[in-house]
């Protein structure tokens, strides 16, 4: 009776058993993973890279005085469209006491030396006329007249612009700050009032204004020294404003410069491109920008997805999944070209027709393939 009863319990456990190994089978092979595959397909590559930096004019000048004083009137605005020679400031003369005074004294010095002079040339000329004194002497006498009359002439000039700013005193004096070019006022960094200071070899002198033409803009930016060698003059670029990210501009690369700058441990080298703009648009100047380079282009070629392809653990060598029979896969070694960060270029490998695995979209078993 006993070993009946066991053996009913062994027949039991065994039946229980198979029940268990017949649930977790068939629930596996419910849930086995089907793999989705794609294909290749043929495109263009653009390899970019982008600079940041600013829309500045390509011509920017600045109006500074001839001579120093203070600004007595200011006839223009910023943002004033000015042609060359149009009025900008007037500048009152402020002479210096030290220097009227130096100037006046050197007329004062001139004219008693005129006196002296005069005198002198008329005595001798009384006396080459009788014949008293040679040719010569005469001709001395006459030229250091004349070189006093020069002398007494130059101080009071001298005296006359230290003093109201202009020998003539016309409207074209230098108290009068023309536009050099024309274009507009983008800024006047002064006011009425302000002291100013005129522009010689010794000092930059005072800025009265800015002005620019917006009509010719270029981008400057900078390139990190890994991307700049890949770069040419005249390489098309296209230019996002910020305070405009509706729209689009295309340039054209007009500079890259010889020489980079440490940054911050990074070698930077500056870069300038001519914007060709919309005249319906209105582009100020400083307005930042970013500028998208074409580094690299392939075209008409065969890629995939980047995600697509794997890498050997032991060589990082990139290779694909290729489906021979439905969920097989067989790894194919490949090349690649020129990648964008989203699609790559494959130069070797593969064809257009081949169905490749996508591995990642699932954690999967890697017995689904074989190795060639």
């Amino acid at each position: 009776m006993k070993k009946a009863i066991k053996i009913i319990i062994i027949i039991v456990l065994f039946g229980a058993l198979a029940f268990v190994l017949k649930y977790f089978i068939d629930k596996n092979s419910k849930s086995a993973i089907e793999y989705k595959t794609e294909t290749p397909f043929t495109t263009t590559i653009v390899k970019k890279t982008v600079a940041t930096g600013t829309v500045i004019p390509e011509d920017e000048v600045e109006i500074k005085p001839q001579i120093s004083g203070i600004i007595e009137k200011i006839f223009v605005e910023e943002g004033a469209q000015v042609k060359e020679g149009d009025l900008i400031a007037k500048i009152k003369v402020v002479p210096n006491e030290q220097s009227l005074n130096s100037a006046k004294g050197r007329v004062t010095t001139a004219k008693l030396k005129l006196d002296n002079t005069t005198k002198e040339y008329e005595r001798s000329k009384k006396l080459f006329e009788k014949g008293v004194i040679a040719n010569q002497e005469f001709n001395t006498a006459d030229l250091q007249y004349k070189q006093a009359v020069q002398d007494l002439a130059n101080a009071e000039r001298d005296y006359k612009i230290i003093k109201l700013g202009s020998a003539t005193g016309s409207s074209s004096a230098n108290t009068n700050i023309k536009a050099t070019i024309s274009g507009t006022i983008l800024e006047i960094p002064v006011k009425q009032g302000d002291q100013v200071i005129e522009s010689n070899n010794l000092n930059a002198g005072t800025t009265i204004a800015f002005i620019a033409n917006l009509n010719h803009m270029i981008f400057e930016g900078k390139v990190d020294e890994a991307e700049v060698g890949k770069l040419k003059e005249n390489t098309p670029l296209e230019i996002t404003i910020g305070a405009i990210n509706t729209k689009k501009f295309n340039a054209d690369l007009t500079f890259i410069a010889p020489k980079g700058v440490d940054e911050q441990g990074a070698v930077m080298f500056k870069i300038k491109a001519s914007l060709k703009l919309n005249d319906s648009i209105n582009i100020r100047a400083g307005y930042s920008a970013n500028a998208a380079l074409i580094l690299d282009k392939s075209e008409n070629i065969l890629a995939v997805k980047e995600s697509l392809v794997q890498y050997d653990k032991e060589t990082e060598k990139p290779y694909v999944e290729i489906e021979q029979t439905p969920q097989q896969f067989v790894r194919k070694d490949i090349s690649l070209g020129l990648s964008d960060g989203i699609n790559v270029e494959v130069t070797k490998g593969i064809s257009k027709e081949d169905k490749i695995k996508v591995w990642n979209q699932v954690s999967g078993d890697p017995s689904n393939y074989s190795k060639n």
